[in-house]
Protein backbone atom coordinates (compact mmCIF):
# COMPACT_ATOMS: atom_id res chain seq x y z
CA UNK A 1 0.00 0.00 0.00
CA UNK A 2 0.90 3.40 -0.61
CA UNK A 3 1.45 6.38 2.08
CA UNK A 4 -1.50 8.35 1.02
CA UNK A 5 -4.07 5.58 0.86
CA UNK A 6 -2.71 4.50 4.59
CA UNK A 7 -3.20 8.24 5.52
CA UNK A 8 -6.74 8.12 3.90
CA UNK A 9 -7.54 5.30 5.76
CA UNK A 10 -6.17 6.33 9.03
CA UNK A 11 -8.11 9.65 8.89
CA UNK A 12 -10.92 8.08 8.17
CA UNK A 13 -10.79 5.72 10.81
CA UNK A 14 -9.68 8.74 13.14
CA UNK A 15 -12.72 10.34 12.42
CA UNK A 16 -15.31 7.38 12.88
CA UNK A 17 -14.00 7.18 16.47
CA UNK A 18 -14.76 10.84 16.65
CA UNK A 19 -18.23 10.65 15.63
CA UNK A 20 -18.49 7.48 17.87
CA UNK A 21 -17.39 9.29 20.90
CA UNK A 22 -19.29 12.45 19.92
CA UNK A 23 -22.51 10.32 20.16
CA UNK A 24 -21.47 8.90 23.40
CA UNK A 25 -20.80 12.27 25.21
CA UNK A 26 -23.19 14.57 23.76
CA UNK A 27 -26.29 12.48 23.26
CA UNK A 28 -26.60 11.56 27.27
CA UNK A 29 -25.56 15.04 28.33
CA UNK A 30 -28.48 16.38 25.94
CA UNK A 31 -30.93 13.87 27.19
CA UNK A 32 -29.63 14.34 30.82
CA UNK A 33 -30.21 18.41 30.35
CA UNK A 34 -33.54 17.90 28.85
CA UNK A 35 -34.40 15.35 31.63
CA UNK A 36 -33.42 18.11 34.03
CA UNK A 37 -35.58 21.03 32.46
CA UNK A 38 -38.11 18.99 32.15
CA UNK A 39 -38.01 17.83 36.01
CA UNK A 40 -37.46 21.54 37.02
CA UNK A 41 -40.00 23.08 35.58
CA UNK A 42 -43.10 20.90 33.80
CA UNK A 43 -43.81 19.52 37.59
CA UNK A 44 -43.86 22.29 38.89
CA UNK A 45 -45.77 24.49 35.96
CA UNK A 46 -48.06 21.76 35.46
CA UNK A 47 -48.27 19.22 37.92
CA UNK A 48 -46.76 16.86 35.36
CA UNK A 49 -44.89 13.59 36.34
CA UNK A 50 -41.52 13.37 36.88
CA UNK A 51 -39.60 11.31 34.24
CA UNK A 52 -36.45 9.46 34.04
CA UNK A 53 -33.62 9.06 31.28
CA UNK A 54 -35.30 6.24 28.88
CA UNK A 55 -38.37 8.19 28.83
CA UNK A 56 -36.73 11.68 28.14
CA UNK A 57 -34.89 9.35 25.22
CA UNK A 58 -37.99 8.49 23.83
CA UNK A 59 -39.40 11.71 24.32
CA UNK A 60 -36.55 13.69 22.46
CA UNK A 61 -36.80 10.71 19.70
CA UNK A 62 -40.55 11.67 19.35
CA UNK A 63 -40.03 14.82 19.17
CA UNK A 64 -37.27 14.33 16.25
CA UNK A 65 -40.00 12.24 14.25
CA UNK A 66 -42.84 14.52 14.84
CA UNK A 67 -40.97 18.27 14.30
CA UNK A 68 -37.63 17.26 12.86
CA UNK A 69 -38.30 14.49 10.09
CA UNK A 70 -35.35 12.48 8.95
CA UNK A 71 -34.28 13.67 5.91
CA UNK A 72 -31.82 16.56 4.93
CA UNK A 73 -33.81 17.27 1.35
CA UNK A 74 -36.22 20.10 2.98
CA UNK A 75 -33.13 22.30 4.65
CA UNK A 76 -32.13 23.94 1.67
CA UNK A 77 -35.17 24.58 -0.46
CA UNK A 78 -36.36 27.45 1.79
CA UNK A 79 -32.63 29.06 1.62
CA UNK A 80 -32.63 29.76 -2.18
CA UNK A 81 -36.27 31.81 -3.11
CA UNK A 82 -34.28 34.42 -4.33
CA UNK A 83 -32.40 32.66 -6.67
CA UNK A 84 -35.49 30.99 -7.42
CA UNK A 85 -37.73 34.22 -8.51
CA UNK A 86 -34.20 35.49 -10.01
CA UNK A 87 -34.63 33.08 -12.54
CA UNK A 88 -37.97 32.73 -13.31
CA UNK A 89 -37.80 36.56 -13.46
CA UNK A 90 -35.01 36.52 -15.68
CA UNK A 91 -36.85 34.86 -18.87
CA UNK A 92 -39.79 37.85 -18.54
CA UNK A 93 -39.85 40.47 -21.06
CA UNK A 94 -40.24 43.97 -18.68
CA UNK A 95 -44.23 43.41 -19.61
CA UNK A 96 -44.33 40.48 -18.07
CA UNK A 97 -42.39 41.13 -14.74
CA UNK A 98 -44.74 44.61 -14.28
CA UNK A 99 -48.00 42.19 -14.77
CA UNK A 100 -46.43 39.44 -12.57
CA UNK A 101 -46.03 41.64 -9.82
CA UNK A 102 -49.08 42.96 -9.92
CA UNK A 103 -50.35 39.42 -9.13
CA UNK A 104 -48.15 39.02 -6.59
CA UNK A 105 -49.69 42.58 -4.72
CA UNK A 106 -53.16 41.62 -6.00
CA UNK A 107 -52.69 38.26 -4.16
CA UNK A 108 -51.32 39.83 -0.46
CA UNK A 109 -53.89 42.77 -0.57
CA UNK A 110 -56.87 40.51 -0.80
CA UNK A 111 -55.37 38.15 1.56
CA UNK A 112 -54.12 40.41 4.27
CA UNK A 113 -55.93 43.79 3.78
CA UNK A 114 -58.95 45.07 2.62
CA UNK A 115 -59.43 46.23 -0.65
CA UNK A 116 -60.48 49.04 -0.40
CA UNK A 117 -58.19 50.52 1.98
CA UNK A 118 -55.29 49.30 0.11
CA UNK A 119 -56.23 50.84 -3.40
CA UNK A 120 -57.22 54.12 -1.23
CA UNK A 121 -53.57 54.27 -0.20
CA UNK A 122 -52.41 53.49 -3.61
CA UNK A 123 -54.34 56.31 -5.24
CA UNK A 124 -53.08 58.57 -2.43
CA UNK A 125 -49.56 57.25 -3.18
CA UNK A 126 -49.60 57.83 -6.97
CA UNK A 127 -51.26 61.52 -6.46
CA UNK A 128 -48.21 62.45 -3.92
CA UNK A 129 -45.59 61.18 -6.84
Amino acid sequence: MNTKHEAFITSKIIMVFKIIFGILIFVPLFIFGTMYLWNWLVPELFHGPIINFWQTLGLVALCKILFGGFGKGHHGRHNNWKQRMKEKMGDMSPEEKEQFKQRLKDKCRNKFWPSDAVYKDDTQKNETN
